[in-house]
């Protein structure tokens, strides 16, 4: 008789570097966490193991932890009390996530690791509103930038926004009932309107924290 119980769901294995401080989170990961499961100490100086699939660093100094922590092909997500635009944006356009320290709980950081093995560079609610505040001394030109958000249509600007609180395709998918493919076409053609490299570049630009191109 065949067995109908499916096979167990590997869980993340997660590097966890700590550059000032301890870690806040001695309980995380729980025994029954769906998402994290073995995790490794590292300290100074930091070298990510091959054997793990997301490195969380907790840092007072951001981009001078991700200097010192180097070139990895793992993702990373930062953890800091640091919440000024310039910081996160800068850690932003690196590729990492952003957690505000005492802006998340430890439910939110397994999803934000879990999010992360799938491409998705999360900002917890404070990292998304300073980003959100401060872009506009950043922009460049906003007379610009607005022109360059008109190309979009009215179901683009959905998906630019709901991609720019860190939501993937599948779960902007879920949220406007829309297939992942026909996200995943939808953000091809705004990529292209928006004359960005990616993701994070669209975001960037979205929020006016990046030059725009156009004109």
């Amino acid at each position: 008789m065949r067995s109908s119980q499916r096979p167990p769901v590997e869980r993340v294995r997660v590097a966890l570097a700590c550059a000032e401080g301890e870690w806040p989170h001695d309980d995380w990961p729980a025994p029954d966490d769906p998402h994290v499961g073995r995790v490794v100490r590292l300290t100074p100086p930091f070298r990510v193991p091959e054997s793990v699939d997301v490195v969380v660093l907790r840092c007072d100094e951001p981009t001078k932890a991700l200097r010192e922590l180097g070139a990895t092909s793992v993702p990373v997500i930062v953890v800091s009390p640091l919440r000024d635009t310039e910081t996160i944006v800068e850690v932003f356009r690196d590729g990492a996530g952003y957690l505000v320290a005492g802006d998340y709980c430890t439910c939110m950081l397994s999803s934000a690791v879990l999010g992360a093995t799938l491409g998705h560079t999360y900002l917890s609610p404070a990292a998304c509103a300073a980003l959100r505040e401060g872009a506009r001394h950043l922009t460049a030109g906003g007379e610009a930038m607005e022109r360059l958000r008109g190309l979009l249509s009215p179901r683009e600007r959905q998906i630019m926004e709901l991609l720019s609180t860190g939501l993937g395709a599948q779960e902007i998918g879920l949220r406007l009932r829309l297939s992942e493919k026909t996200v995943r076409n939808n953000l091809s053609n705004i990529y292209a309107k928006l004359d960005a490299r990616g993701s994070t570049d669209a975001v960037l630009r979205w929020l006016g924290a990046a030059p725009v191109l156009r004109t």
